[in-house]
């Protein structure tokens, strides 16, 4: 049995997550209060969940993502379709490049950005319309 300091009750070891930094291989909160403190500290460090996932996979914060949706005019650069929420990047280098809609982000995913291949799909549209 161990106690939680921030609910203040005995609970099971099965309660805690597991963390091998501790003497005693279990986490410090219970897994429901350690959920919350993980949440408060993201807001806290980041602002908010969007921008604690933007700063972790892009390298930018929302101001930015909303800085590029702004100068695309709020709208897909590839479709024109309003209110894209996707951040595309290059896999190679990581760069930002824009913010797509789900779908114009998933097809450029797809044909993982080769020019080529997407050429190739286009010839194919046109010979068969």
């Amino acid at each position: 049995m161990k106690r939680c300091p921030r609910c203040r009750r005995t609970k099971s070891f099965a309660d805690f997550p597991r963390n091998r930094s501790q003497r005693d291989g279990l986490g410090n909160y219970c897994k429901p209060c350690h959920i919350e403190v993980v949440k408060e500290n993201r807001k806290k460090n980041h602002g908010s969940h969007r921008n604690y996932l933007m700063s972790l996979r892009y390298k930018i914060d929302s101001r930015t993502a909303d800085q590029l949706l702004s100068s695309q005019k709020g709208t897909c650069p590839i479709c024109g379709g309003p209110d894209p929420a996707h951040v595309d990047h290059s896999h190679d280098s990581g760069e930002v490049r824009g913010i797509l809609c789900f779908n114009c982000n998933g097809g450029l995913g797809r044909f993982k950005d080769d020019l080529e291949l997407m050429g190739r799909a286009i010839e194919y549209l046109e010979r068969h319309g």
